[in-house]
């Protein structure tokens, strides 16, 4: 479902939550016991949510992030735009799940997320989408908290109340820690050579026919974990919109020289395989790009997993910012 693992939590985790209720959801529980419940602030309102799910459901953005927290999904939508960057046990994982839905949100299966007999449903699409889906039917199922993705860089936020809300935070603080740490050491490695460039991105998702380029700035897909390492990029969206409208545009091609001009550097999206995707292609094709002032100085770098969403994604895309970055550390 797009736009662009089963184990219980610790007995105290579970009870924390129970009398905590979720830190960002404003309201109150029942302690009650065995049928205890919370309320949970998400997309579609303040919603009454087990305390202590055990079989959960999700779908979107939600999917890798319930893989990575371990939370106990008995259904899934599909999720193939990220199966590149899972590793080996959760996409084990993701394939033996049943899917519940397709890549899009109207793709939704009601019959199959009622037999899968969830007690609370995870919808990680963004709000405009969510009117694809008959919210109304799922809440007849189960409980239903939408938590969807807005600026591209708030993938932090929204992943921690995916977990929060399947009560799956003791492994995502895990892998959320691993990923801090490994950020805060590229940083250390970098912090002579990339906080002083001033940086500019070439996304992935121009439109070469209609003679457009992706341009993406600060906070964006391509740039955000970037800049948890200091790579700082320049400028701003000339008319911003809602979502990653705010962080990027789609300039012509003839306004390369204007946009792209200043640049000290520029890293560009290629495929988790390296391979540069057709939009990219259609830049570095162009005279406008082989003239920019950081191309003819060699500066220009691949960033592969710049689609990343979860903290073990963006674990990935780190290793693969310090391996594009290298050569910096020998001028």
């Amino acid at each position: 479902m797009s736009l662009r693992r089963s184990s219980g939590l610790a007995g105290a985790v579970a009870l924390a939550l129970t009398l905590t209720a979720c830190g960002s959801s404003g309201g109150g529980s029942d302690d009650s016991g065995k049928g205890a419940t919370r309320v949970f602030a998400a997309d579609n309102g303040k919603i009454k949510i087990p305390a202590d799910p055990k079989r959960v459901v999700a779908t979107g953005y939600a999917v890798p992030v319930m893989l990575e927290a371990h939370a106990p999904l008995v259904g899934i939508s599909s999720w193939q735009r990220g199966e590149p960057m899972m590793s080996k046990k959760d996409l084990a994982t993701y394939k033996k799940l049943p899917k519940v839905a397709g890549e899009q949100a109207a793709e939704t299966n009601y019959e199959a997320v009622a037999e899968a007999e969830p007690d609370l449903i995870v919808i990680g699409v963004p709000a405009p989408v969510l009117g694809d889906i008959d919210v109304k039917r799922l809440e007849s199922i189960a409980p239903v908290v939408a938590i969807g993705p807005t600026v591209p860089s708030a993938w932090r936020e929204q992943s921690r109340k995916q977990a929060e809300a399947a009560g799956a935070l003791k492994q995502f603080d895990t892998v959320q820690k691993a990923y801090e740490t490994k950020a805060a050491k590229l940083a250390k490695k970098y912090k002579d050579v990339l906080p002083g460039l001033k940086m500019g991105h070439v996304g992935a998702y121009g439109e070469s026919a209609k003679g457009t380029f992706h341009r993406e700035f600060g906070r964006s897909w391509g740039t955000n974990i970037a800049e948890d390492v200091g790579a700082k990029y320049y400028g701003e969206v000339k008319k911003k919109g809602p979502g990653s409208h705010a962080v990027s545009e789609y300039p012509s091609l003839e306004e390369l020289p204007e946009s792209l001009g200043d640049a000290d550097a520029i890293t560009y999206s290629v495929k988790p395989d390296g391979s540069i995707p057709q939009p990219v292609k259609y830049v570095m094709d162009s005279k406008l790009w082989k003239n920019l002032p950081a191309v003819k100085a060699g500066r220009t770098f691949p960033l592969r997993y710049t689609e990343a969403a979860t903290y073990g994604q963006a674990t990935q895309t780190l290793d693969a910012i310090d391996e594009a970055f290298a050569p910096l550390l020998k001028r």
